[in-house]
């Protein structure tokens, strides 16, 4: 039995109603699976919608960033970062209250701003299959998360079709995009026999600081000690990238076996939304799968081992000399991820199918900070921001997925998790302006035992008509910079930041973990071959107890920034500290699509429309919860002849004007955003022109977060207060690729 997770309420995004039409085949065995899920119920039986090939690749050419791949799937945004870095918020969750997993690894980000996120480890021309759970999320997907799941899959192995062959074959491209000078290269190359396969991929991307629309503050030297930027430049938006990943896979009938190699080298990336930026960033990975298909069912299997070192430090667009000899702040970061997963699928029946599976992984990071100039408040010691930080997840679960009839199908799943977290003791660079001596005699060590509980179904009427109801209770535990990070000192909290608000923030060791309970609907309405037309609905609320939010700290002493001052700012950076809270996030998200017209002469013309609105909102205090994106809408015209394809695509985003006081988050204004892009291929080769924002709109996004991108960043007061980080203007750009 086929089973599939792709839900048809995104068919929109995925631009089927043009490829229905298309003239242009491909075999189906070739073209690289990208599947996107939308709300409710994932992994019950459905027919496959499609095969997003063409949207992918042209994404491919706008953007280097890997999570930019998934602009256009209702309920899904993403927070500003660095260049290859940004955030998916589902729902108006994002980060680590998503499950994000990268060939089935938990990759976790091993920093105190979070430059590194999962899906930075990944390259966009290296992703061949990409799964969202935007809502309802099957405990067999989920996990140590609150919101939805997003899983991203390099290439599977190819073989020979016989004995007697032998498989070759591969793709080279490069881009070119105007704006900041953004230009790159790829690589891909197989050889395979009918029972071994060795796949190389590498890439490469670089990039100078991309420009706005208009000025958005005044021309002039971007630090003391710096060179000029003009009035449009956004500053600390450049980034250099290298990715590497080896596959060998060995096929032995019904059996396949993967070694997954990857490298990853990032010399350096700016943050317009942080006080630091990344000076070095390398990853190396080893992770050994198996999948196997036996009379009784499937089983998966894998190993892996992660380990990355990270450094911060001040671009070259931030102040770098600080005093008489201070040169900037050092900082690195190592990670240390291990994981096992087993999971099985057992068709009991006709009827019935169970999911049994198990989780382990173990997490080690260490976080210090190097004395920096002989006089001054960082020396003589190295600043322990987190030692030997542990975080140790041990799961089981199990999964029953039943079709009571032709109509009616359900899915009842539980989920149990353990997790262990502590750290050691910590210095500060001197005890006069940095005393860990609270914090070194609190108890660290931490266990947490968390439940999630999934109820869903599937009633099909008729042909047209299909509804998918569910409730969900999720659990995350807190991450170990959440719990951990421990200095009061008001530099040292601007060096821990998590979502680019300028702020300053401090851990709790007290935290309690998230528990979520989400009731969600949706009404998916088609013609009844699933290709003329869709109209998919889908409300949905999430409760979530002890839900982790800041609060400004007060009552310090000393250099603490804790002061009662911090209490009533409204026009400044502030100091916070996490704390658990009682939250409810609303709302809706609405598609449709339409075949417009079709002639073999002029081709085939489609429509489509997605709408996504969230509401969040502190329930203990009536704050607004922080980045949470307001109503916004795609609307997208696409013609396809053959080899041919042509999208407009109107991008609508409403002022956010129901902002977070506690942080004092600021407020962006309304925009729309044309981007008009093509596409042809032939025989083996492929061009993809475009341009995005073609009438130079001058913007900011609502969830780019503070501008802290020049000047004198690790001073609380050396960067204006105020200012958003701007959208790039417009810009032209071209890819190639031909495959060989």
């Amino acid at each position: 039995m086929k089973r599939t997770s792709l839900s048809l309420s995104i068919m929109l995004s995925l631009f089927l109603p043009s490829l229905a039409y298309a003239e242009h085949k491909h075999d189906v065995e070739e073209l690289e699976k990208v599947t996107v899920s939308g709300q409710a119920i994932q992994p019950l039986p459905q027919d496959s919608a499609g095969l997003d090939l063409e949207a992918l690749k042209s994404k491919r050419a706008q953007s280097s960033d890997t999570a930019s791949l998934l602009k256009g799937i209702p309920g899904v945004s993403l927070y500003g970062a660095g260049g290859v870095s940004s955030l998916p918020v589902i729902h108006g969750l994002a980060d680590d209250r998503l499950r994000i997993k990268v060939d089935g690894m938990d990759l976790i980000s091993a920093c105190a701003n979070h430059m590194n996120p999962p899906l930075s480890y990944i390259a966009p021309n290296n992703i061949a299959e990409l799964k969202v759970y935007s809502g309802i999320t099957p405990v067999s997907a989920g996990g140590d998360s609150i919101g939805g799941t997003i899983i991203a899959k390099s290439k599977q192995p190819e073989f020979a079709k016989d004995a007697d062959s032998v498989l070759s074959k591969g793709e080279i491209g490069a881009f070119y995009r105007t704006n900041g000078d953004a230009r790159g290269a790829n690589l891909s190359t197989t050889l395979a026999t009918e029972s071994f396969s060795l796949n190389y991929t590498g890439s490469t991307s670089k990039a100078n600081n991309y420009d706005a629309a208009d000025n958005f503050k005044p021309a002039g030297a971007a630090a003391s000690d710096r060179g000029w930027l003009d009035g449009d430049e956004v500053g600390s938006t450049a980034y250099e990238t290298r990715n590497h990943a080896l596959n060998l896979g060995f096929k032995l009938d019904n059996h396949l076996l993967q070694l997954k190699l990857a490298h990853q080298d990032i010399p350096y990336q700016g943050f317009p939304n942080q006080r630091m930026d990344m000076t070095e960033n390398r990853s190396n990975q080893v992770n050994l799968i198996y999948n196997g298909l036996f009379d009784w069912g499937s089983l998966e299997a894998s190993v892996y081992r992660e380990k990355t070192h990270h450094k911060m430090q001040f671009g070259d667009d931030k102040q770098f000399l600080y005093g008489t000899d201070a040169l900037g702040m050092p900082m690195e970061t190592e990670g240390r991820n291990t994981g096992v997963s087993l999971k099985t699928e057992v068709m009991l029946n006709d009827r019935d199918l169970l999911r049994v599976g198990t989780e382990i992984q173990k997490y080690r990071l260490d976080d210090f900070w190097e004395a920096s100039g002989s006089t001054g408040m960082m020396q003589p010691n190295t600043f322990e921001n987190i030692n030997n930080g542990q975080r140790d997840r041990y799961a089981i679960y199990t999964e029953w997925e039943a079709n009571w009839t032709s109509k009616l199908t359900t899915l009842a799943g539980i989920r149990h998790e353990t997790v262990k977290m502590n750290a050691d003791n910590v210095q500060g660079y001197n005890t006069t302006n940095y005393n860990p001596t609270d914090f070194n005699n609190a108890d660290k060590s931490k266990t947490d035992n968390n439940l999630d509980l999934t109820l869903m179904g599937r009633f099909t009427p008729s042909d047209n008509t299909s509804y998918e109801f569910g409730y969900a209770q999720k659990t995350r535990s807190p991450n170990l910079y959440e719990r951990y990070a421990w200095s009061t000192n008001g530099m040292a909290m601007r060096m821990v930041n998590l979502v680019g608000d300028g702020n300053g923030y401090v851990g709790n060791v007290d935290l309690e973990p998230e528990i979520a309970h989400t009731i969600s609907f949706t009404a998916d309405w088609h013609d009844a071959d699933k290709q003329d037309w869709n109209v998919t609905f889908t409300p949905y609320v999430s409760y979530v107890d002890d839900f982790i939010d800041a609060k400004r700290c007060s009552g310090g002493t000393g250099m603490s920034a804790c002061t009662t001052a911090n209490l009533s700012a409204t026009d400044n950076f502030v100091y916070l500290q996490y704390d658990n809270v009682s939250a409810k996030l609303y709302g809706a998200d609405l598609s449709l699509a339409k075949h417009l017209y079709h002639d073999d002469q002029i081709g085939h013309i489609s429509g489509q429309a997605v709408f996504s609105y969230v509401r969040g909102k502190n329930r203990d205090t009536g704050d607004n919860l922080y980045n949470i994106m307001p109503l916004n809408a795609t609307f997208t015209l696409q013609h396809a002849k053959g080899a041919w394809h042509n999208t407009a695509e109107w991008q609508v985003v409403a002022a956010k004007d129901q902002v977070n006081d506690e942080r004092n988050e600021q407020e962006t204004a309304g925009y729309g955003l044309l981007n008009l892009r093509t596409s042809y291929e032939w025989k083996q080769a492929r061009i993809d022109f475009g341009i995005d924002n073609v009438l130079d709109k001058a913007y900011s996004e609502p969830l780019s977060g503070a501008y802290t991108g020049q000047g004198m960043t690790m001073s609380g007061s050396g960067v204006p207060w105020g200012v958003t980080v701007p959208g790039m203007g417009r810009s032209f750009y071209t890819a190639v690729s031909y495959s060989f």
